[in-house]
């Protein structure tokens, strides 16, 4: 199995430390190629910020596809393009962070708890626990008030925040499950699972191990996106008559 791991950022900062981390989760036979984008934010703290990357990731996607990749992973918890990469994608499986966590952790407990890092980042992440279906199992949001690259910047204080905002959800909030919802919050959910004895899911192992399963899923049974109604694909004809591939420089993407 060939995976793709999208940073959806115009930066390679963190293609390197995620998959090294990446590969302490694969399963055997998985191979992972982590990319970047070649312009755009550094991070996609702000909405602006993230309609700003869409044409990219979702043409990054296309790339996976023609080039063989069985996945993709579109490493951003807000999940940015999820929908319409999966509508563009034939045989690849498509999935993001925020909705892999949460279907794992709606398995491994009834109520959950996203820690993010700001504030600002909690509507959008609502708007998506909604969308998925998973409102009536969300406990609470905690945000231990630190941007994408205060993460990994000092990860003592880091633990301490995130220890202290877990604990509170587990026991004031009744939260059975924990989710980190940053994918630069990798590398955490060991340490924190063991002093509270829940189950805490990491941003980053979450999408890779539901690609594989996907993977397996669709190799084995057929059991692939539908592409009856919602995710039914844009005619390849339409898009090379309005001249898409010319207008936004990707020639080769559709032929």
């Amino acid at each position: 199995m060939r995976l793709l791991w999208i940073n959806p950022v115009g930066t390679d900062l963190f293609d390197g430390p995620i998959k090294e981390f990446l590969e302490t989760a694969k399963a055997p036979g998985t191979e992972i190629e982590v990319v970047s984008l070649p312009r755009g934010p550094m991070h996609l703290e702000y909405h602006y910020y993230e309609a700003l990357i869409l044409t990219d990731t979702l043409h990054q996607v296309r790339r996976a596809e023609l080039e063989g990749f069985d996945a993709a992973v579109i490493g951003c918890f807000y999940d940015p393009g999820l929908r319409e990469a999966r509508e563009i994608a034939e045989r690849l499986v498509v999935t993001a962070p925020a909705e892999s966590a949460m279907h794992i952790a709606a398995t491994l407990g009834h109520a959950f708890s996203i820690i993010v890092g700001r504030k600002k980042w909690i509507p959008k992440m609502h708007e998506n626990v909604v969308k998925y279906g998973f409102k009536d199992n969300l406990a609470s949001f905690k945000s231990v008030d630190l941007g994408v690259y205060d993460f990994q910047k000092d990860r003592a204080e880091t633990a301490r925040r995130l220890k202290a905002a877990a604990k509170e959800a587990v026991e004031m909030d009744r939260a059975e499950v924990i989710i980190l919802g940053c994918t630069i919050e990798f590398g955490f959910y060991r340490e924190l699972q063991e002093e509270l004895g829940v189950p805490v899911i990491d941003a980053v192992i979450a999408p890779l191990k539901y690609a594989e399963f996907l993977v397996e899923l669709r190799d084995r049974f057929g059991w692939a996106a539908s592409k009856v109604y919602g995710y039914q694909s844009p005619p390849v004809e339409e898009i090379r008559d309005w001249k898409l591939a010319d207008q936004y420089g990707i020639r080769g993407l559709w032929g």
